[in-house]
Formats: C-alpha cells, sequence, structure tokens
C-alpha cells in the first residue's frame, strides 16, 4: 500500500487494516490503528508504520483510545517468506527472549549484524526494538486479559525485570502497569477471568485469556477438522473446545481452546508463566488467526464456481499445527490412506511411543505428549505398519528432524520448507504441499493431485483434472489453500462428512 492507499484507509476507519499498519501523528506524538475513532489527522500530519516498534523508535507512544497493541497480528508476516517476515513470526514465537538476537540470526542465516541492517530497512527497527514491541504488546494483553501479578506478567512477556517492564509501560503507553490495566476496566472487556493459580511449586500454572481474531471466523470449522483428527490422549473434541498437549521451551503444557465469534477463549495450564507468549503463538497458527478474511473471501468470490461456497462459509482458515514434526510424522503416516486409517496409524505411535504428561497436567482427555522424532526414528519402524517404503519414509524423516537438517519451525521459508522435504527419500509434492500448509502457513497451495481435492473441485463446478484445475485457480493465487479447503469441504459434505484423506 502506498501513503494514499493508506490514509485513505485511516480516513475511512477501515478495521480491516488494523494490525497491518500504525498511524503515526507528528503533532500529537502518538501512533493510532487504522480505524480510530479520534479525529483523521492531516495527511502532513501522518507517518504510516509497518511495525510498532518502529514507532516506538521514532519516539511515539500508544494511542490509549484506539489501543493499537489489541489488534490481532498482521497477515503479511504469514504471507510473506522474505527475511524480515520470518524473522517477525520467530519474534512472536518468543525466540529472542530464548536465545537472544545470537540465535534469531543463525535461525535465519545471517550475522546480527546483517540481520539488523535488513530489519531496519524493511520494518523500521532492528530485532532488539522489534522484541521489545512483541514483550510490551504481550504484557500488556496479560496485564487486560489475566489477574496475573505484575512480576508473572513481566517474567511472562520476557522481561528480564520488573523494572525493565515498568520502564518499557511507561514509554511505549505513557501508563504504568497499575494504570494499564486500572484504565482497561474502564475501557475494554476484560479477556479472561482467570491469573495464577498453582496449589504448590509442583503444580503448574493456569491462566486463562482470549486471543482477538479477524471477523469473519470459521472457528467452528477448524475445529471440525480437528475433532476429525484427533488422537486419543493428545486432543480431545468436545462441548466446541478443542484441548490438546503441547512441548514448550521450558516444559509441558495443556491448552483448552474456544471460539465464540471473532475471538478465542484460551485456558492455558503451562509449567512455566514464560512459556505462555510461546504457547499464544502457536495457538495463534493452529487456528490461522492473524489471516486477512476480507481480502481471501474476495479474492475466492472473484471466481464464479466459488462465490457460493465462500457465502455460505466465511472467514474459512487453514488449520494450522503446534507443531512441524508432529504434523510431518501425521502427513506421512496419511499417505494414499483414509482420514481413519491415518489416524489409526498415528494412535498407534501416541500409544507405544508418546510421553505420558505430569500428574498436575494430564486431565480425564489430554494425558500423552505426541512422541518426538528421536523416538519414532529409533523405536517407529516397529510400531509402523503399511507398506516397507511407507516405514523407512517415516524413521528417515524423523532422523533428519532429530538431528536438525530439517526444520519446520516459523523461521523456515515455504519454499525452503518444500525442498528439504521433497529431498528426503519418500516425500512427495503431495505431503511436502500438506506440511508447508499445514506447518508452515502456506496460503498458496494447490494439491490437484490428491483426490478429495478433484472430488471437492466437481461439486463446486469447477475442472478436476490437474491441468485445468491449476489454470481455473490461477485468479485464486496468492490463496489457492483457502480455496483447497473449500474443496475439502465439499468432498466432505458428498461423502457425508468423511474426508477421503489426511
Amino acid at each position: 500500500m502506498d501513503f494514499a492507499a493508506r490514509y485513505a484507509a485511516v480516513h475511512g476507519r477501515d478495521a480491516r487494516f488494523d494490525g497491518q499498519f500504525v498511524t503515526a501523528v507528528r503533532s500529537t506524538g502518538i501512533y493510532c490503528r487504522p480505524s480510530c475513532p479520534a479525529r483523521t489527522p492531516k495527511p502532513e500530519n501522518c507517518t504510516f508504520y509497518l511495525t510498532s516498534a518502529a514507532a516506538h523508535e521514532a519516539g511515539y507512544r500508544a494511542c490509549r483510545r484506539c489501543l493499537p497493541e489489541a489488534t490481532p497480528g498482521s497477515p503479511a508476516w504469514n504471507l510473506r517468506q522474505d527475511t524480515a517476515a520470518r524473522a517477525m513470526r520467530l519474534i512472536a514465537d518468543g525466540v529472542v527472549d530464548r536465545e537472544g538476537v545470537p540465535g534469531l540470526a543463525r535461525r535465519l542465516g545471517y550475522s546480527s549484524r546483517q540481520l539488523g541492517r535488513i530489519l531496519v530497512d524493511e520494518l523500521g527497527a532492528g530485532p532488539v526494538a522489534l522484541a521489545r514491541a512483541q514483550r510490551a504488546q504481550t504484557a500488556r494483553h496479560l496485564l487486560v486479559a489475566t489477574t496475573l501479578s505484575a512480576a508473572d506478567v513481566a517474567h511472562a512477556a520476557g522481561f528480564s525485570s520488573v523494572r525493565q517492564f515498568n520502564d518499557t509501560c511507561r514509554e511505549v503507553f505513557g501508563l504504568t502497569p497499575t494504570e494499564l490495566r486500572a484504565r482497561a476496566r474502564h475501557t475494554e472487556r476484560p479477556g479472561g477471568l482467570g491469573g495464577r493459580q498453582r496449589v504448590d511449586a509442583d503444580q503448574p500454572v493456569t491462566v486463562s485469556l482470549r486471543l482477538a481474531a479477524r471477523a469473519p471466523f470459521d472457528g467452528a470449522g477448524v475445529l471440525a477438522w480437528l475433532a476429525t483428527r484427533a488422537l486419543a490422549g493428545v486432543e480431545d473434541v468436545s462441548d466446541g473446545r478443542y484441548s490438546r498437549s503441547l512441548m514448550l521451551a521450558r516444559g509441558p503444557a495443556v491448552m483448552s481452546l474456544r471460539p465464540a465469534g471473532a475471538e478465542v477463549s484460551v485456558t492455558a495450564h503451562i509449567t512455566d508463566v514464560g512459556d505462555l507468549p510461546e504457547l499464544m503463538a502457536r495457538a495463534r497458527r493452529l487456528l490461522d488467526l492473524d489471516a486477512d478474511p476480507v481480502a481471501i473471501d474476495a479474492a475466492l468470490s472473484a471466481q464464479a464456481h466459488l462465490a457460493p461456497s465462500v457465502l455460505a462459509n466465511p472467514g474459512i482458515r487453514i488449520p494450522g499445527s503446534v507443531d512441524g514434526a508432529e504434523m510431518l510424522v501425521r502427513a506421512i503416516v496419511g499417505q494414499q490412506v483414509t482420514v481413519a486409517a491415518a489416524r489409526t496409524a498415528a494412535q498407534t505411535l501416541v500409544t507405544n511411543l508418546g510421553e505420558a504428561l505430569p500428574a498436575g497436567l494430564a486431565t480425564g482427555t489430554v494425558t500423552t505428549l505426541f512422541p518426538t522424532p528421536a523416538a519414532i526414528a529409533e523405536q517407529g519402524e516397529q510400531w509402523m505398519r503399511g507398506p516397507r517404503a511407507r516405514r523407512a519414509a517415516l524413521v528417515g524423516a524423523c532422523a533428519a528432524l532429530a538431528e536438525g537438517t530439517v526444520r519446520l519451525d516459523p523461521g523456515v521459508a515455504v519454499a525452503d520448507g518444500v525442498a528439504s522435504l521433497e529431498a528426503l527419500a519418500g516425500i512427495g509434492p503431495w505431503t511436502a504441499g500438506y506440511v508447508a500448509m499445514r506447518a508452515l502457513g502456506a496460503t498458496d497451495v494447490l494439491l490437484t493431485g490428491d483426490v478429495a481435492v478433484r472430488a471437492g473441485a466437481r461439486e463446486l463446478g469447477l475442472p478436476d483434472s490437474p491441468r485445468e484445475l491449476t489454470a481455473a485457480a490461477a485468479t485464486c493465487a496468492p490463496w489457492r489453500s483457502y480455496l483447497m479447503l473449500h474443496a475439502w469441504r465439499a468432498a466432505s459434505l458428498k461423502n457425508g462428512g468423511a474426508h477421503a484423506r489426511t
């Protein structure tokens, strides 16, 4: 977007662009979201920044009226595959807090100095400032959404001390943490009721909060997808809530997600509150909360055959993953079989190789962690059924994951991830593309060789031959993953709700 387009969005108070850029106003010294209800500033007083960190670096503080830090994340960081976008995904995942700037640079293949220059040129702020802005956003969210103490919020958001936390709040928001929390009680609906709840030092921390999504949001559709593939012990879907175990940086956790309208209620049971940002980032990726549904639905609706499905299913989302390694394992065991068969094969691995959750985390339905790549590489073949080539592919892929020669974290570019997967024995375009979509958030995957995709295309009135379907779908780029979800849904309805593939 150029200056004129951004100013038009601000003049029209267009909420679709909230989180995609901020408007810094020289006459007031504050920055706002595009939909800020305040009087529109004069063009000559406006400077637009892609990140709030750039506005902080330029000396601006966040608007107390429109609360720019309360918006969903920018869809650009998932859509773009350049170094800056990959860095933003890793920063949101807490990499700088855990590994420092050198760790972030190493993951992206640059020196710290090179990475700093790239981020300043592209985003107007270096990695330290971007991580600081992410901490401030997380801290504000936790202050408003939970009853955690200020010390717990500081630790959870990644600050090294309460003093650093207090100073950052004053600089970014112009308020102390206590004032931020008090003001939120009058200006916002609290995001959750839970704070730190711990019986003793050996018990997990329980926190409840809410995550925002852009409307429309088809949360029920994502839950239906996950329910069809849920693995007993690891996952549970009931009463409109999805619960599962996952391993975070400081230990295991269990999270429960309940979509409602344009937000998701989250209950997190975690070993350490410092893992909250990572858990929140994984929940956002799992439910594709930072997608731009208005842009996606508009692009798909331009294809006449898709318009009725988009109208019936607005805000469709990509069912993501909380762990790329797990997604690759599930994709391999699902090669050329039905969803039910894939679930049975993955369940066998969970039953025999999954690690039990600590007693304080385990519930009646979520009791086990998905097996690690190292465990499957060592023992997976004896529990895996099916063709020898598939068993070998599973063991080989898990060995590569365990050794680190294949990575599927948020910092991996889609093209690089696909290339590394297809270089493995037994991994073809279907598996690589499916994993790219669900583990790396690839928005433009179209698996024309998938039987269910072609069946769904027929139901939607699209051609079902791979070449013709590719041509017909060209106008839907870069959102063809969402087209594919509409096709899978159409095929599922035709089959009475049973997906033909994983």
